[in-house]
């Protein structure tokens, strides 16, 4: 989250009209990078609404016992219903009542575990989750690349980012929304212990994991259960309806250059509710589906990021889209080597075996995305500028291929606050 705080101003001061994180592209890596990189973004909100819907038809099942498809299709029309008459000002108010939930989720959840879970102590040494172990290890690198770079596809975090009044503000909201993550994902995290120690997980029939905290509260008294229900269902709303204007804003922007009638990218959103729903009922997994994202991602966000540094301006979106998509190969690659078989090293990109894997096949995959995205990308800045050597010695023409753009600052005053605004006088570039 605090990454938002540090780049979302860098950003901002090159690309001062813009709103969501593909405008700047367009405007560094040209028209090519910049829907290359709206694809990337809009299957990940795509992958994300999947997410969303299986993991609340999941926690209806588990806490009531009753088939979640009903709640998942009510919440699919009423989200909707009001995003589409109420835009993206709508999610900022469900943003609001979305906080307020968590609070209240995390106060009763915390009181009533306290009071009324028991834990048994001789499942704590039989449960493994006290000692050390390979995949904890890995997750210290794992998690960090996989969030962080997956954030970067999010429109709803930089529709945020770009509608901050100041870099104060900026600052000041995201180091807040990390305090109160930090505590609510400690909180919630350290059920999963307490379901494990508590006998409520993996229960019978054995539950997924990520549904321990929902295990744990299912054997609280009924009226919390209901209460909790609610809180879940209005969390998963907020968070769904996000998700759908993040939709709207990133295809009627980039797609269509804003030039479009917006009702007919809101008819496009619930169009692709449908595929969404029956994804999301069939979905095995839902960290995989987050997985799947979090690959790509940490593929593409090195080579995109390095657009942002001065000393990169030769830095090409064909740099960017070969670097991406070689980052992606190099985990096939990398799979193929590290199985000895073709077909297993293809299924690593999916990660169909999953995290718990319980060898180096996920963390080598998460290393090899980034690094052989960059390297890929390095391969591609010396063909295009041999290329382009080659082709200004044969026609005779001017050899541009590392010329460096040329800019111009204007000094601007926010609210008292000093900023420049950083504005390139020449378009971006893909070859």
């Amino acid at each position: 989250m605090l990454v938002f705080g540090y780049l979302g101003p860098i950003i901002r001061r090159k690309c001062p009209e813009g709103f969501v994180l593909t405008e700047w592209t367009r405007q560094r890596y040209g028209t090519a990078g910049m829907l290359f990189l709206s694809f990337l973004t809009l299957v990940t909100l795509f992958l994300y609404m999947v997410a969303e819907l299986s993991a609340i038809g999941q926690v209806v099942s588990t806490l009531t016992g009753l088939d979640g498809l009903p709640v998942v299709i009510v919440q699919c029309v009423v989200t909707t219903i009001y995003t589409s008459l109420g835009g993206f000002k709508i999610s900022f108010l469900t943003d609001v009542i979305q906080g307020g939930m968590v609070v209240g989720l995390i106060i009763i959840a915390t009181i009533t575990i306290g009071v009324k879970t028991e834990i048994k102590t001789e499942l704590i040494d039989s449960s493994g989750l006290t000692k050390a172990n390979l995949l904890g290890w890995q997750l210290l690198y794992i998690l960090p690349v996989a969030v962080l770079t997956n954030d970067f596809f999010l429109s709803n975090f930089w529709l945020r980012t770009f509608s901050s009044k100041t870099d104060k503000d900026l600052r000041v909201g995201v180091t807040m929304a990390m305090v109160v993550i930090l505590c609510v994902l400690t909180l919630v995290g350290c059920t999963g212990l307490i379901a494990a120690w508590s006998g409520a997980w993996p229960g019978d029939p054995p539950q997924a994991g990520s549904l321990a905290f929902f295990a744990l509260l299912e054997q609280l008294p009924s009226w919390v259960v209901g209460i909790v229900l609610v809180m879940v269902v209005s969390l998963s709303t907020a968070a769904f309806d996000s998700l759908q204007s993040a939709m709207v804003s990133s295809a009627s922007n980039d797609l269509f250059r804003n030039r479009l009638n917006i009702w007919y990218i809101r008819v496009f959103v619930v169009l692709v509710i449908v595929p969404v729903v029956v994804l999301a009922l069939k979905a095995p997994s839902v960290l995989q589906i987050f997985l799947i994202s979090d690959l790509v991602s940490s593929a593409a966000v090195p080579v995109l990021c390095l657009g942002l540094v001065p000393q990169f301006w030769f830095w090409r979106g064909f740099e960017f889209v070969v670097g991406t998509l070689g980052g992606i190969l190099t985990v096939f690659i990398f799979g193929a080597c590290y199985y000895g078989d073709a077909h297993r090293g293809a299924r690593l990109i999916l990660l169909e075996e999953g995290l718990y894997a319980q060898d180096w096949s996920v963390f080598g995959a998460f290393v090899a995305a980034p690094v052989g995205g960059l390297i890929w990308g390095f391969i591609a800045l010396a063909c295009r500028v041999g290329f382009q050597f080659a082709k200004a010695r044969i026609t005779g023409g001017r050899f541009d291929a590392l010329d460096r753009p040329l800019d111009h600052v204007r000094p601007l005053s926010s609210d008292g606050e000093v900023v420049e605004e950083t504005i390139s006088t020449d378009a971006g570039k893909f070859f």
